[in-house]
């Protein structure tokens, strides 16, 4: 039997599959019976937790099996089996560390080029005081300082990106859990893009933190059996 291979999934509320209507079940193989195709056919995966992130950003993370035929990226993958064998719960605050660093990361880049400018920093220190303290107040705060960066943004030329990073990570403080999950997965677009020719050295240091972000993540459900299911779906 070929060796199977561990890969990871964002999935929605009740295992849900973000495009094609499935439903899945810890511990149960699917099969996609048709032509395989990168974003259109098939059971799409990635090796990355981060890369995974960046294409679904869901409420469930799952660990999942892969085996038979597939099409790989450099980020991505789709393949005609794949079952659950781990689920594990996101929430909106796993969001919020997630584009807090993606900003730390970044914000020497606007701080070199605009010392003075405070607004970022800021921006970020806000959105640091929700994660420790979920107030009505310190979301208002975190509101402001989300708008101060934008204009900070709006001015800083080459060095934007790094002020949007701090914008998104404090907007995603007052947004539903979904949407603080977009805000985060833009954070983490911005960080790499403000970091020029370190791209992808930035991309490495965000996935080794999602990684540690996983490690605290709380599971919903293990592997339940060995049942096979083969499911023809789009």
């Amino acid at each position: 039997m070929k060796k199977q291979n561990k890969r990871y999934k964002f999935l929605r509320t009740g295992l849900k599959s973000e495009n094609g209507n499935v439903k899945w079940e810890v511990g149960v193989w699917k099969m996609f019976r048709g032509e395989l195709k990168m974003c259109e056919a098939g059971f799409h995966c990635s090796v990355e937790p981060y890369d995974a992130f960046s294409f679904v950003q869901g409420e469930i993370l799952a660990e999942v099996e892969v085996r038979g035929k597939s099409l790989v990226e450099e980020n991505k993958e789709v393949w005609s089996e794949m079952r659950v064998v781990r689920a594990y719960r996101w929430t909106k605050k796993d969001s919020l560390k997630l584009a807090i660093y993606c900003a730390e990361l970044v914000l020497e880049n606007f701080e070199r080029k605009f010392p003075n400018d405070k607004r970022p920093r800021e921006a970020i220190e806000a959105a640091k005081k929700v994660l420790l303290e979920d107030t009505a107040k310190n979301r208002a705060a975190a509101r402001v300082a989300a708008r101060s960066a934008e204009l900070a943004a709006d001015s800083a030329g080459s060095a934007k990106s790094a002020a949007w990073s701090a914008e998104l990570a404090a907007e995603s403080v007052a947004e539903s859990a979904e949407l603080a999950a977009e805000s985060a997965a833009w954070a983490a677009v911005s960080a790499t893009d403000s970091a020029g020719s370190a791209a992808e050295s930035t991309v490495k240091k965000i996935r080794r933190y999602f990684r540690k972000l996983v490690k605290d993540l709380r599971e919903i459900e293990k592997v339940k059996g060995r049942k096979e299911e083969n499911e023809k779906t789009k």
